[in-house]
């Protein structure tokens, strides 16, 4: 394999724009290109909701445009059970997991990448806005240079070895360009919305969707000083920093979720953006999962503790094998436990781990 030119190379078709225009891009180049559509997930691909059925449609419209080969291939078995198991788990316990940084890691870059290299490519190609760079024979992941659709966020939990066989063809792009070569390239995709929201769940409405596998219990809304405002639907439902669907009346600032008790079954609310319940000075992170070779030394960096974020200054500190600290310099807003957190050393992602708690107790199990 020619690590740093592949040219057999097999494209996941979504169905999407983006990556309609990574396998266009690649077959321009002259690479020798196939598409693969996932179908990750069936429990309910007949609802109004699901985008599966119409997504295969386009991906195989677009692989006949470009005169290309396509399979669909199923991964819902290990999808359920690698990616939603977890996802189920995670809100069982008050946290609020990212399915998506799962399901890049478990599925598109283990089981689609084993997929094509068993049929024989030297590569497999995203439509992510991100980058790859190859220095001294490391291979490097580095943010897309369209800051609004950065998705190396979503990357970090990568492997040297994953990133050896991955490209992104759209990491130097910006989204507008995109289109217009979709347009150019004359994809039945260029105009097509966006999908949004998790993965399996679209554009469904979230809490009827967690209700069909998670039993809900309702609970107080309380201060920190005890005092009853309202009542809560499930704890699950709720995520650290939102503001919006509490029910909260009364005059004043807006009030914000600021932690979860969940030995009382009770949802810990704040009145005001700035209240200081509300920001961290420091977090705890395990599971760590890092894009080199070598993990980053202790010391000085930036990150990201949710997507579209400004990236903060911090201190990395390690605890042990998998457990490390960050420090900010500044305090840092709803830094939430079973978010993922993502270490930068410039443009160039370095990997990170699993928000597991805060200098704040944001989640009381005992």
């Amino acid at each position: 394999m020619n690590a740093e030119n592949p040219q057999n190379i097999i494209v996941g078709l979504s169905g999407g724009v983006d990556s309609s225009v990574t396998a266009a891009l690649l077959k321009q180049q002259g690479c020798k290109v196939r598409g693969v559509f996932m179908q990750n997930w069936e429990d309910d691909d007949n609802d109004e909701y699901c985008s599966i059925k119409q997504d295969s449609f386009d991906a195989i419209a677009v692989a006949d445009i470009l005169g290309i080969d396509i399979d669909i291939v199923n991964f819902a078995a290990q999808y359920k059970d690698n990616v939603f198991a977890y996802f189920l788990q995670e809100y069982s316990a008050g946290r609020t997991p990212n399915p998506d940084v799962l399901c890049n890691a478990e599925i598109k870059f283990k089981c689609f990448l084993d997929y094509a290299v068993g049929q024989g490519a030297e590569a497999i190609a995203t439509g992510h806005y991100a980058r790859k760079e190859v220095r001294g024979g490391v291979h490097y992941l580095l943010k897309g240079l369209d800051a609004n659709k950065d998705q190396s966020y979503f990357l970090y939990r990568l492997k040297p070895f994953q990133l050896e066989r991955a490209l992104f063809p759209l990491g130097a792009l910006e989204k507008p360009e995109v289109r217009r070569l979709a347009a150019e390239f004359k994809l039945p995709t260029a105009a097509k919305k966006d999908s949004t929201g998790i993965c399996f769940i679209g554009e469904r409405p979230f809490r009827e969707f967690l209700q069909k596998y998670l039993p809900t219990d309702n609970g107080k809304m309380v201060t920190p000083e005890g005092k009853t405002v309202g009542e809560h639907v499930g704890l699950m439902f709720y995520t650290l920093g939102q503001r919006k669907g509490l029910g909260i009346g009364g005059a004043g600032e807006p009030w914000f979720v600021a932690a979860k008790d969940m030995v009382k079954n009770e949802l810990i609310v704040v009145q005001s953006h700035d209240h200081p319940l509300l920001y961290t000075q420091s977090l705890v992170m395990d599971d760590l999962s890092f894009t080199l070779p070598e993990r980053p030394q202790p010391g000085r960096y930036t990150c990201k503790t949710r997507y579209r974020m400004a990236d903060a200054a911090c201190e990395l500190h390690y605890l042990n094998d998998d457990t490390a600290r960050l420090v900010f310099d500044e305090p840092q807003w709803a830094v939430t436990p079973g978010q993922s957190v993502v270490l930068y050393d410039g443009d160039v992602c370095l990997g990170g781990g699993i928000i597991t708690a805060t200098d704040k107790p944001v989640i009381i199990t005992g």
